[in-house]
Parts: C-alpha cells; structure tokens; sequence
C-alpha cells in the first residue's frame, strides 16, 4: 500500500467525502463524481482529483454494467457517446492548462448550476433528435473533461425526455463507463511528459485509487440498503442541497484565494 497521499487530518476527511459520494452513487445511480469533485477541491487542486475520481467511476460502471446492459436506450446511447468522444478532449485540455483558481471558479460555477437546475425541476424544451442528442452529447463531454460532473449535466438534458427511469439509469451507466475511460486516455496522451503545467495520470493517481476505491465502495453498499428504506424524491432533494452548498463553498474559496 502505497503512503497516504495526504496528511491523516486531511485524507480523512477526504475519505468521508468519497465514501458520502459512495452512499449517493449507490442509492441515485449518479452525482458521485460531482460531489467528489466539488469536496475534495476543498482541499486539493481538482487536476488532482479529477483522474483518479475517473478511474472510481469505471469501477462504479463495471459492478453495475452487467444488470443494467439490457435497459440501454442505443438510440441515445451511440449519439451521447460521439459527442462525449469529440469534446472530452477539449475540456481535458482546459484542466491540464488553465490557473487553478480560475479552474476552482469554474468546477463550482457549473456544479452549481447544475445542482440549482435539477433542484427547480427545470425543463429544457429539446426534442429528440439528432441534433439534440449529439448537443447533449458535446455539452455533457466538455463538461465531463472539464470538470467530471458530464452525467449530471446528462441527467439535466433528459430532463424532458420520455425515457424511462430505467433506461435512462442504464444508459447512464453505460456513457460513464465509456467517457470515464476515454478521458483517462486523452487525459494520458495530452499531458504525459507534454510539459503541461499538471501532468493528469501519472504514479500518483495510482495511490490516491487505492486509497479512496474502499470508501467509495463501502459507501455504496450503505447506499443501496438506504434506497430500500427512504423515498427516492426526498434523498434526491437532499442530495442536490448538498451539491448545492459544496458548490458554494468552492466558489467563495476560490474567490477569497
């Protein structure tokens, strides 16, 4: 087991926010690396965080993808994935160069955005169609590059598709999987001895997995036997107040910083 790549106060709290983010992943089916995100650039700079929240995610897709295969809507699921190919590059490139106060501003600007907008229950008037899809599927890749949170920004544009719940939850899954391993990959080819002011994957991402993939993992399991207990709508409602909050507070240090 590689050192804690923190100080023990710090990769506590650390710990107690990926494995909160586990509950939430393990009981909605998405937001972990939202929240993930916006608590740990707390404390650490998210070009940091973001790699390793990635590699989390995949084992998160992987351990559901099996039960979820056969609830995929294709018909999303091809035009989100073109999308999310050709601009998680781009929002990769954003987080390897930009200043990291700016970056902090930004990450807490669009998680707060994103947060307000599914707690107003606020419907974007898309049809869809093609164009819909795939502007669903560029938005949601740049933000996913970005700032990790593309499935929430996902979840926000189906806002007013007919999509079942299970659908869209497996087609979820399912986009996750793909984007977090593409980003890993462009993340690796962009950065990796470039010169690049924070090199995105490299032997440390590896130690910051190996700590936090048991929280994240026991958080889950805490998740799944909440969802058999509590309504759906309330933890949800909870779930987006805290979003909303973390979201704030990395706006205001940011902007202090």
């Amino acid at each position: 087991m590689p050192a804690a790549p923190l100080p023990p106060l710090l990769m506590g709290l650390a710990l107690l926010i990926v494995a909160g983010a586990g509950v939430v992943r393990g009981f909605a089916g998405f937001g972990f690396s939202a929240l993930c995100v916006a608590g740990l650039s707390l404390i650490v700079s998210p070009a940091v965080v973001i790699p390793p929240v990635f590699v989390l995610e995949v084992l998160a897709s992987v351990s559901l993808l099996r039960s979820a295969w056969r609830d995929i809507d294709w018909s999303w699921m091809s035009w989100l994935v073109l999308g999310n190919a050709l601009c998680i590059p781009l929002g990769i490139a954003m987080l390897a160069w930009l200043p990291e106060q700016p970056l902090r501003i930004v990450i807490g600007a669009l998680l707060l955005v994103a947060a307000v907008m599914l707690r107003r229950g606020t419907k974007l008037a898309l049809a869809p169609t093609r164009r819909a899809r795939l502007l669903t599927g560029l938005v949601s890749g740049w933000v996913n590059g970005l700032a990790a949170i593309g499935g929430i920004a996902v979840a926000v544009l189906l806002s007013t598709s007919a999509m079942p719940a299970a659908a869209l939850r497996a087609t979820l899954i399912g986009l996750f999987l793909f984007t977090d391993l593409w980003a890993l990959g462009t993340a690796a080819v962009l950065t990796w001895g470039t010169g690049a002011p924070t090199e995105l994957v490299g032997p440390d991402m590896l130690g910051w997995v190996l700590w936090l993939a048991p929280a994240m993992l026991a958080g889950i399991v805490v998740g799944q036997r909440m969802f058999r207990g509590v309504s759906p709508e309330v933890f949800r409602r909870r779930v987006l107040d805290l979003l909303t909050l973390v979201a704030l507070l990395v706006v205001v240090r940011a902007a202090v910083g």
